[in-house]
């Protein structure tokens, strides 16, 4: 086989696969959100055609079967005959999920239950008004012998129609396309006679495979215009070679004649290929042209609310556009280990040259200073090739919010923001589990039921809202809900009674909110399929902890929650500030900090025996050693030799950190301290130094937690 193996075509099948799923979901949020136009619909038939007939290829029958019911159902929305109203496009929704599921269990050799596939092929059919008697038998691609008495090579004129001469690419094969469907819905326009031209057949031992030397000319008798016709080839033209000539009737056209073929010339037809060969044009349907079959007829002149007919793409004038090449992950994730090491040796590099005491301009300084922003570069080219946008992960949380709302019985409007926002791929993958939790909580807590929405005034429908930005150097992703918000007598009751917290307990708003992550807290009574087991939100705040990053809540009675997550853009290299802390080096993420301060130029106040706050603009702050913290030292008593670090934390929180000393803002590689030893409270990961030696970077949140720091605004704002 030409330009790879099997597996490699069948590989590359299954990337573009993701690609078509996508642009599928994409098209069905636009029609939900009404902001999709006449493309839309065009757009999703074309992505399941496509799957279907890359499928087709590689015999995954399944996968084809189901292709095929779903777009004689999206071809009834094409066509007009049904309106996509919230029933359908709820169901093609579902379709789509499965088709999903499906391509997964292909690409992975796995199972998907039949009677899945079955239950909605039979809500298609009730929903559409579909008859399965009615469905077209797909073509089997079988090798056959030519028999030269099935051609007809003399075919009488017609009175009045067009000459059609239609040549088709290997392309067209490799896209899942077939000429025999092309010409059954040129049928349906009229009386049709196909001859089909061997003119460029060659002998048998120098037969290209996947190439394409059968040309074919069609004469139709009817009444449409040339337009109709160019719809029926409109999806392959860029795959084959089409021209379309008016035969008037009154002109008495000739028969038309091939030229003559020996008997001895006659050799095996060869099947449709089912892979392109490295000679041969790139399959258009499976890299996302817009290019599909015409195996239905032509949508006919008919009305549709929300989804226009169909216009007519305009052709492609280049194939241009940013060229793309697609990499292992595992070989990025090599160059930015690489990239990591390259960063630690340059500091190592220019803490050795600054320790020879050169004078301050010389060629080495300067050649290191090159060097310097050379690897800046480097890395940041290197991080933006791993960074990804979350469009596919929201995607995900998609399908999430229709199964819950599914067995909620609860109508959800799920919509998404800043769905382009990059973040580091190892983020995203680690993130979907603790936002699969959030937005469960979110359709079973967080909505109320249709009946207590109406009374309240609002809508029937609740709206989830899952979006991401950056900000301030980290990617924030927000899950909101319009819902009644949280119950917060009720959580600190629930709190008491499962001893979570002392019954006499006197807790403000926000530490009334953080029960919620306790584990073990659960508001459901029973156990169901989504709650009740009080897992749930304090797996998601580990694992995102785990990921560097920090959860709070904002909620709001009767208007709804929001759980904003703040998470590091990248797990690879963050910046940081290095200090001293009782002979030791550390490192404090510069995203934390709010400022840096003298002691012996604010005011610091005692509290209590031990306690000491730090006067900073009209509020009272907590000083917490971070020597003690660690068990380096006792507390010091006299700061005028120290310095103060004043650190906020997403939640509001905040405390100033006592350190000796500052040596420096820089980047700095992180490498995993659980994975290389152990988890250690208080410490987010470590970093390598340009001497060699190794430093901790902490984690300001645990710290600010594990001091056990108030959260009372009574405390924290003078009044």
């Amino acid at each position: 086989m030409k330009g790879g193996s099997a597996d490699d075509f069948r590989d590359s099948f299954f990337e573009e696969c993701e690609e078509l799923l996508e642009a599928m979901h994409d098209g069905f949020d636009q029609i939900a959100n009404e902001t999709h136009d006449s493309e839309t619909i065009h757009a999703v038939f074309r992505a399941v055609h496509s799957i279907k007939g890359g499928a087709g290829a590689f015999g995954l029958d399944d996968l084809v079967a189901f292709a095929h019911h779903f777009e004689t159902a999206l071809e009834k929305v094409r066509s007009g005959e049904i309106e996509a109203d919230y029933q359908v496009l709820e169901l093609f929704k579902h379709c789509g999920d499965h088709l999903s599921d499906l391509v997964s269990a292909a690409r992975d050799d796995d199972e998907v239950s039949k009677e899945t596939s079955d239950a909605l092929g039979e809500k298609l059919n009730e929903v559409i008004g579909h008859d399965p008697s009615e469905e077209e038998e797909l073509p089997e691609f079988e090798p056959q012998t030519l028999d030269l008495g099935m051609l007809d090579l003399s075919a009488p004129p017609l009175p009045a129609g067009f000459e059609v001469h239609f040549k088709p690419h290997s392309a067209l094969f490799a896209s899942g396309n077939e000429p025999l469907l092309l010409f059954r819905s040129l049928e349906k326009l009229g009386a049709l006679d196909v001859t089909c031209d061997l003119a460029e057949l060659p002998a048998l031992e120098s037969l290209d495979p996947t190439g394409c030397v059968l040309s074919w000319v069609l004469r139709i008798e009817t009444d449409t215009d040339e337009v109709s016709l160019e719809e029926v080839f409109e999806f392959v033209e860029d795959c084959c070679d089409i021209s379309i000539h008016p035969i008037e009737a009154e002109e008495g056209a000739e028969p038309y004649s091939l030229p003559a073929l020996e008997e001895e010339d006659a050799a095996p037809f060869p099947p449709p290929p089912t892979a392109p060969s490295e000679d041969s044009e790139p399959s258009d349907e499976l890299s996302g042209a817009d290019n599909s079959s015409a195996d239905t007829q032509p949508p006919p002149e008919k009305d549709l609310k929300d989804i226009p007919k169909p216009a007519k793409p305009p052709k492609e004038k280049s194939r241009g556009g940013a060229a793309t090449i697609r990499v292992d992950l595992e070989r990025v994730d090599k160059l930015i280990n690489l990239v990591g090491e390259l960063v630690i040796k340059e500091a190592m590099l220019s803490q050795s040259i600054a320790c020879l005491e050169l004078p301050s301009e010389n060629e080495v300084s300067t050649g290191l200073e090159s060097l310097k922003q050379l690897a800046g570069e480097i890395q940041e080219g290197v991080m933006a090739i791993r960074a990804q946008p979350v469009k596919p992960m929201f995607q995900r949380m998609a399908r999430i919010v229709r199964e819950a709302a599914s067995a909620t019985g609860k109508r959800v409007h799920f919509v998404t923001r800043g769905e382009y926002t990059e973040v580091d791929k190892t983020v995203i993958e680690r993130l979907v589990d603790p936002l699969t939790h959030m937005i469960r909580n979110a359709v079973d807590h967080g909505l109320e039921d249709t009946d207590k929405r109406v009374a309240a005034g609002k809508p029937a429908e609740g709206t989830v809202i899952l979006s991401a930005a950056h900000r301030s150097g980290r990617v924030v992703i927000d899950v909101s809900d319009d819902g009644g918000g949280i119950n917060r007598p009720r959580v600190l009751e629930i709190a008491q009674e499962k001893g979570l917290v002392p019954e006499d307990a006197d807790l403000p708003p926000n530490e009334i909110d953080n029960l919620l992550f306790m584990p073990g807290f659960s508001s459901k009574q029973e156990v169901s399929e989504l709650s009740g087991r009080g897992v749930g939100l304090d797996v998601a705040r580990s694992e995102i902890q785990a990921l560097g990053g920090r959860v709070a809540i904002q909620s709001a009675t009767g208007e709804g929650t929001t759980f904003a997550i703040s998470l590091p853009l990248t797990l690879a290299v963050m910046e940081g500030m290095v200090i001293d802390v009782a002979g030791q080096t550390m490192v404090v993420p510069i995203t934390a900090i709010q400022e840096t301060l003298q002691p012996r130029t604010v005011a610091i106040h005692r509290i209590g025996a031990q306690g000491r706050v730090l006067k900073n603009r009209d509020s009272l702050v907590p000083i917490v050693d971070l020597g003690a913290c660690f068990e380096f030292r006792d507390e010091p008593e006299d700061l005028s030799d120290h310095v103060l670090l004043l650190i906020e934390t997403e939640n509001d929180r905040r405390c100033a950190l006592i350190v000796d000393n500052i040596q420096d803002q820089r980047q700095v590689v992180i490498k995993s301290l659980e994975t290389n030893y152990r988890r250690i409270d208080g410490v987010a990961a470590a970093t390598i130094l340009g001497d060699g030696r190794i430093a901790l970077i902490i984690d300001p949140d645990s710290i600010v937690r594990d001091a056990s720091i108030p959260a009372d605004p009574s405390f924290q704002q003078l009044r």
